[in-house]
């Protein structure tokens, strides 16, 4: 149990409290790892991907996950590690980007019946009438409510924190109740949330929660942590190209952090590595992260392609061919038809930073017109490509 307990600790900035988790890992029936998600974009990332890592060891111990997809807290806004008010997402937001999700955790996951159980919050929040909410919101107090870092920032600001924001940590920490979690994984922004839980079973009688939280995985920027508002995620769907070139961009300081984070890499081989020939350090985690999630070839050929296309700079053989027709064209159309870019805003943005070229020469004028008697090769930055067809 203590070498289990070691293992776990890789990955966690805090267990509240290690001699109840030692405790509970003795018991003669499996644990029930709970974590939640709210749906409130539709990918999963790396960030997610931490916690997600420590659930399945869990898992191939014999534990069953229990995965909690926010579809009513998703709605209200979790509050935590922000300092303005969440938006409010629609049931069809939330029902939207939760279909993704359950698919995503596949890739990290165990998916058997016997090792994961999915659940939706709305099983026992939606349920709630008016009274039974006021009785939730009268186990909390608006002092201990404050104490929460983001809560106390925004207060001694003057900046506003709205009622339904209070509610949100009370209808997570009921969901342990409603699921008799043994065990609550989340990131450390999720502390305040999840000891509310380990609160609330302990007043209904029932043994509290272990609270298990994972650091924050900074994103590729190197600065904040990983968010797909922010743009500096990677997505465990990201094709394996793009994964590989993502992870290749941070910055050597986050070398020892991923590493530690998302493989399973022992630090005597890795932290060496990092100290001597940091660029070898960062394909090797970048070919171990793809390979982790698309599997040994894609890993390997990742690699290859990076070094051909970024390393000698060569044009790859295969890209997805776009029927476009001869034209005139403004090429933030072409790019975002061809899938290199979300929005019309996101490819007029790139074109102005000279990340657009068309068959290897930059553009910057994105209202300029294009025509096309033979195909050419439109590409975004040094992964993205797509061959136009007229």
């Amino acid at each position: 149990m203590e070498d289990r307990l070691r293992i776990l600790s890789r990955r966690c900035e805090r267990i509240l409290t290690e001699q109840d988790l030692l405790r509970k890992m003795q018991l003669s029936r499996p644990l029930r790892i709970k974590m939640g998600m709210d749906p409130t974009a539709p990918d999963v990332t790396l960030g997610h991907a931490v916690p997600l890592k420590v659930i399945r060891q869990f898992q191939e111990w014999g534990h069953k996950a229990v995965l909690i997809i926010g579809d009513v807290t998703g709605r209200v806004g979790d509050p935590s590690g922000v300092n303005v008010t969440r938006p409010m997402l629609t049931a069809e937001q939330v029902q939207t980007n939760a279909t993704t999700y359950i698919q995503q955790v596949g890739r990290i996951l165990l998916s058997d019946p016997q090792h994961l159980e999915i659940r939706y919050n709305s099983e026992w929040l939606a349920k709630m009438d008016v009274f039974e909410l006021i009785r939730l919101a009268g186990r909390k107090t608006v002092a201990q409510m404050l104490q929460r870092d983001s809560f106390k920032e925004r207060f001694e600001k003057g900046s506003d924190i709205h009622l339904h924001e209070f509610i949100y940590p009370l209808l997570q920490g009921w969901d342990s109740v409603a699921i008799e979690a043994d065990v609550e994984m989340g990131g450390s922004d999720q502390l305040f949330n999840n000891l509310v839980g380990r609160e609330f079973q302990a007043e209904m009688g029932k043994d509290p929660q272990v609270v298990m939280v994972t650091p924050l995985l900074v994103g590729t920027d190197g600065v904040m942590k990983m968010s797909k508002s922010k743009g500096n995620y990677v997505a465990v769907t990201d094709e394996p190209n793009n994964m590989f070139g993502k992870i290749m961009s941070i910055p050597d300081s986050l070398l020892e952090n991923y590493y530690t984070l998302l493989t399973d890499l022992p630090a005597e081989e890795f932290k060496p590595l990092i100290a001597s020939d940091p660029r070898n350090a960062k394909v090797r985690l970048a070919q171990t992260i793809v390979a982790w999630l698309h599997g040994e070839p894609a890993g390997h050929g990742a690699v290859e392609h990076f070094n051909r296309t970024i390393v000698n700079k060569e044009i790859p053989a295969e890209m997805p061919e776009i029927q476009v027709g001869a034209g005139p064209h403004q090429l933030a159309p072409l790019l975002v038809k061809a899938g290199l870019a979300a929005s019309n805003s996101e490819a007029i943005r790139k074109i102005r930073e000279g990340a657009v070229r068309i068959d290897g020469q930059k553009v910057m004028d994105f209202q300029k017109q294009y025509s096309f008697d033979a195909p050419a090769v439109l590409q975004l930055g040094n992964r993205k490509f797509a061959r136009l067809i007229p």
